[in-house]
């Protein structure tokens, strides 16, 4: 059998409000899809997309599972990402030199930011 992920889905109490903010974050376009989920997709249509589903009560703390985004200028994106409503959590780096920047979106969902590398 062959999996591909075709959405990440991230529980919150408003999701075409935090579907919007990750939408300009990412280019994509958001898909909403009455008060209860909304959808971003990439203008290209690459997968996977990311779904916001509306819960009563989102965990708190640490979500179990986190975006990790690349850029190949992260200091500039994290820069950016603060000025849009991201909250900064943490810097991280392993002794080979990587570094990534933990940030939390405007409803506490925390993801991190490193500078682009190869597999």
């Amino acid at each position: 059998m062959e999996l591909t992920i075709g959405m990440i889905t991230v529980d919150t109490h408003d999701p075409q409000e935090l579907g919007g903010w990750w939408a300009a974050r990412t280019g994509g376009r958001l898909q909403a899809y009455g008060d209860d989920f909304a959808i971003v997709v990439r203008p290209d249509g690459a997968r996977p997309a990311l779904g916001f589903q509306k819960v009563a009560d989102p965990t708190p703390g640490k979500n179990r599972v986190h975006l990790d985004l690349e850029a190949p200028d992260a200091p500039a994106a994290v820069a950016e990402l603060v000025a849009a409503g991201a909250t900064h959590v943490a810097e991280h780096g392993e002794p080979d030199g990587f570094t990534w920047t933990v940030l939390a979106d405007p409803h506490g969902n925390q993801f991190c930011v490193s500078t682009v590398h190869a597999d």
